[in-house]
């Protein structure tokens, strides 16, 4: 029976159990070497990791061939147009081709949602919007890429479910088995 570990990745944790000078790593919250990340995520984005014992599973979890779901709650700069969501619904192009459409809300900001430290940036006369973007691909920096593309870049990303798998209530640096 595969083991699989759901991790809420804190900001500024790299996505790798090795060493890496003084960056903290998965390895300082996750003590078991049978277990493989299935999908990363990048040192300035948060939340759900998934981690399995399972080879197969952790590469349908982490090929786009599978197109697994994959939703993040975004922080862009500015309110964004209807024209803007429209286009990311629609797929974006970006230097390696088009998106996949994807399915994007504008949502409150996430409830009983952790403080981030350092905070993001703050700028008073330049309101933030929360979206929720669901991709099924998985492409280096996609989301902060996309919402760049719309000219409403990303200030805070945090990976609220892949799959059917969701983050739930796991603070920062804590997991669970699935």
């Amino acid at each position: 029976m595969a083991r699989i570990l759901l991790f809420n990745k804190p900001y500024r944790v790299l996505s790798q159990f090795r060493e890496s000078g003084t960056r903290q790593t998965l390895s300082d919250f996750i003590k078991d070497p049978a277990l493989r990340i299935a999908g990363r995520l990048d040192h300035d984005s948060e939340g759900l990791l998934l981690l399995s014992d399972d080879g197969k599973l952790v590469q349908r979890i982490s090929n786009p061939r599978f197109k697994l779901e994959k939703t993040y709650w975004v922080q862009v700069e500015g309110e964004p147009t209807k024209n803007a969501l429209a286009q990311l619904r629609s797929g974006i192009t970006l230097k390696d081709g088009k998106t996949r459409p994807a399915g994007v809300k504008q949502i409150e900001e996430p409830a009983d949602l952790w403080t981030r430290d350092p905070p993001i940036r703050y700028r008073a006369n330049i309101p933030t919007t929360w979206l929720e973007l669901t991709i099924s691909e998985g492409r280096n920096r996609q989301v902060r890429r996309m919402t760049a593309a719309v000219n409403f870049p990303t200030l805070r990303l945090i990976r609220a479910r892949v799959g059917d798998w969701s983050l739930g209530d796991l603070k920062p640096g804590e997991s669970i088995k699935a």
